[in-house]
């Protein structure tokens, strides 16, 4: 596997200073793992780990990365956190042949509690197959749904809501979230990451696929745009500490409250600690950019 946790990112013009007192260095480091960025990278994922790995060093958070690329050979062993980006129906063929051989490893990562953040093709992938006009892809079967392709493709802004757990803001997310994983309802596959988030989740859409969940809870309510299926006013899907989304933009910096969900759940089953134990961070130009979203392309109208 390729490493580039060693390589430091910088912002291009520093707009802030950043006058946080950091933990002592050391003492708590997450490992993210990147799935096939060489085929699954079509609309910024890497700007996702860069939110993670940021997010991280600026509470004093060691966080290594590790590029699973085609050819290396995968082991979850230490992951604490796993995102499996987006790609075409070409590349998420040759990227679901591959991950079929290590299919026992990722389930048991999953069920195990582990921190999966899966986007566009990789959302897909997590169900029993996707149907294409060229064929059948089938999927990894981590979670109860099935995707089929469709007409026209499904493009917008998008805007959602996620309403299930009473108000947070986006500092204080361990005040809401529970450190324990609540089981699953009796017949469903219900998500053990609550997200009563406390700012709308905002992104962009670009899918063929119709993905239907079942009785799985959704990533969120669409307010505007199309979701999983232009139909049901559902977008995503939550599965123990699973999301699966088709929200590119990139996800994660439009959204610091979704990376900060991220980071508690994986914090949590790694150490038992919450992500109040660390320095809050200055939200607000993040926060204004995601409320100016909203503003623009949330009717009033919308139920």
């Amino acid at each position: 596997m390729s490493n580039d946790a060693g390589k430091e990112m910088h912002r291009d013009e520093p707009m802030l200073n950043d006058p946080i007192k950091k933990p002592q260095a050391g003492d708590y480091k997450l490992n993210i793992v990147h799935l096939y960025p060489d085929l699954l990278n079509l609309y910024g994922d890497r700007g996702n780990i860069q939110c993670l790995r940021m997010r991280c060093k600026w509470r004093g958070i060691d966080a290594q990365v590790t590029e699973c690329n085609l050819d290396d050979k995968l082991s979850l062993a230490s992951a604490d956190i796993v995102l499996l980006g987006g790609g075409s129906d070409r590349e998420q063929q040759i990227v679901c042949t591959r991950l079929q051989q290590v299919r026992p490893e990722l389930r048991d990562y999953v069920e195990d509690g582990g921190t999966l953040i899966a986007i566009c093709g990789g959302y897909q992938l997590l169900g029993h197959y996707y149907d294409t006009p060229e064929g059948r892809i089938k999927g990894l079967s981590l979670v109860d749904l099935y995707t089929e392709q469709g007409s026209p493709r499904l493009i917008s802004n998008i805007v959602l809501r996620n309403e299930s757990l009473p108000d947070s803001n986006a500092n204080a997310l361990s005040s809401v979230i529970p450190d324990t994983l609540p089981a699953a309802a009796a017949g469903s596959q219900s998500s053990a990451i609550p997200t009563a988030l406390p700012y709308e989740i905002v992104g962009f859409e670009n899918h063929g696929g119709r993905t239907y969940i079942g009785n799985n809870m959704p990533f969120g309510k669409v307010l505007y745009g199309h979701g999983n299926n232009g139909k049901d006013a559902c977008e995503g899907v939550l599965y123990r500490n699973v999301i699966g989304t088709y929200l590119h933009g990139p996800l994660l910096p439009k959204n610091p409250h979704v990376c900060d969900l991220l980071l508690q759940r994986a914090l949590n089953r790694k150490y038992g600690v919450s992500l109040a134990s660390f320095p809050a961070l200055d939200d607000s130009l993040e926060m204004a950019a995601n409320r100016a979203v909203v503003t623009r392309f949330h009717s009033p109208l919308a139920p």
